[in-house]
Formats: structure tokens, sequence, C-alpha cells
């Protein structure tokens, strides 16, 4: 009899569809009311818990875990840019002090990165911005420092994003010093997701034209997996996220080697790693 076939394994697999049941309904679970529940010891439980984090559906957590699946329903620009507005105005100007006087950077699509495009100093000079977002053209149109470069491809309405077919033609061409990053998931296993698979293209496209790689991600964005893959966890140099980020999903990332900046509105940088962002990859 193969191992699949043993009563140990279906045990484990029934116990495994029981949680997964309760992280669909609930979004989260503990490890004590699972031992109640399921009538197994806490050591069998952990372990049920590891063998769904490393099929992406759940991030374990101190005492339990949260479900790693990000919806799938994708919010228009405007609307998507109310939520959570103070952690992404934060993160968007640490994000925008990072920017020096002749860089040449990518500027992602996305509600974070629009803070971002926001935040710029108008006393920049010299600056290269390459944007697949025509608000964040149309933001910058206004900095006279800053020279815009639209990617061209196709009009996304509801992101105001341009993507494939020929999204993809121009950042083959440049190479930037930096480039910003905007996603719906990050997660220590499944790296950085988004929901719309056009988008993703046009982010990995970025990755590849960036010396270094900054992710803006606010906290309900860690621990979770979108249906498109961007890139994994080691592609990218820096997250910047906020104080209400899940800490144990954080450590999870800095131990798969991504260094992390948390910020609180209306203050300075609280945490981040020894390593700066432009360090090489």
């Amino acid at each position: 009899m193969k191992d699949s076939d043993s009563p140990i394994a279906l045990k484990a697999s029934l116990r495994q569809s029981a949680i997964r049941r309760e992280l669909e309904g609930n979004g989260r679970v503990s490890i004590a009311g699972l031992k109640d529940r399921l009538a197994v010891s806490e050591v069998t439980i952990r372990a049920d818990l590891k063998h769904l984090e490393q099929r992406g559906v759940l991030t374990r957590v101190r005492g339990g875990a949260v479900a790693a699946r990000y919806g799938t329903l994708e919010l228009p620009l405007e609307q998507a840019i109310t939520a959570n507005r103070a952690e992404k105005i934060a993160i968007g100007a640490r994000a925008a002090s990072m920017v020096r006087d002749g860089q040449t950077v990518i500027i992602d699509v996305g509600s974070t990165t629009t803070e971002m495009a926001r935040a710029l100093s108008p006393d920049l000079s010299g600056v290269n911005v390459i944007t697949n977002g025509l608000n964040i053209a149309l933001i910058l149109e206004a900095f006279p420092g800053i020279s815009v470069i639209v990617t061209g491809g196709t009009l996304r309405r509801l992101q105001h994003s341009l993507v494939a077919p020929l999204g993809t033609l121009l950042l083959g061409q440049l190479r930037a010093d930096v480039a910003f990053l905007g996603c719906n998931g990050v997660h220590p296993a499944r790296g950085f997701t988004n929901t719309n698979i056009a988008e993703a293209e046009i982010k990995q496209a970025m990755v590849r034209s960036a010396d270094h790689v900054v992710v803006l991600a606010d906290h309900d964005k860690i621990g979770k997996v979108a249906s498109a893959f961007v890139a994994d966890v080691p592609a990218a140099n820096l997250l910047i996220t906020d104080a209400n980020a899940d800490e144990a999903v954080l450590e999870n990332l800095r131990s798969a080697g991504l260094s992390v900046e948390v910020v609180r509105p209306g203050s300075d940088v609280e945490t981040h790693d020894e390593r700066e962002s432009t360090s090489s990859r």
C-alpha cells in the first residue's frame, strides 16, 4: 500500500481539508482551536500548517495561520487609493525620498506608487521616470526636473495602465537604476503576485530592466497570494510596508533574504535592515 493510501495519510488529508474550510470562512485559524476541534496534538497541527504553507494555502503566524490566497476582485484605481490611505502615503513618501538627481527610475502603476509620484521632490533634476501608469505620467507633467517616458501598450481603463500587446517592448530597450513596483500579494514562499495577468507581465519586464527593485505594499498585501506570478522574493532588494503588517510574515521574508522597511503614517521609517536597497543583488 502506498503511503498516500495509509490511514495516517488519510487522516492528515481530512485534517488539512478542515483547516482549509475554516480559512475560507474566517481567514484565520488558531493552533489551540484546531487542536481541540480535530482532537490531535499541537505538534500534529503545526505539521499540518507547515504542509499547507508549503503549498501556498496559508501563512503561519504566531499562534496559528492566516489565509494566503488574495481575492480575485480587482478594484478601480480611484477606489483602491482610498483604502489604507495614510499607510500608502507614508510608504510612497519613503520611496520618493530614495530618488536622486540624475537617476532613471521605473514607477509602476498602482495606488501606492501614485502616492510616491505625488511625493517626489519638485527640486529633483535630471531624473527620467519610466511608467506604465497614465495617471502617474500626468502627475509628473508638473515636475520640471523630471522627464517622463510612457511605456506604450494597450490601455486598461480600470487602472489607467498600459499592458500587452506592445507593453513590454520599450522596457526591453532601457535600463533603470531602480524600479518601484506595486503588487497585490507578498508571500515568503510564493513571492510577489498580482491580480491581473497582463499587468504581471509588465511588472516582470520592469524587474528585468532595473538594477534594483523596491516593492511598495501596504499591510493588506503582506502574506497574501494573488493569481498572477511576478517574481520570487530574492528578485527584489527592498520591501517598504507599514507597521500594521504581520510581523511573523515579515520575519519570514527577511529570512528569505529580503530587506524590509516598516513605516508609520506621519513618522520616519520605524525599522529597516542594515542592507541598503541599492546594494547589489
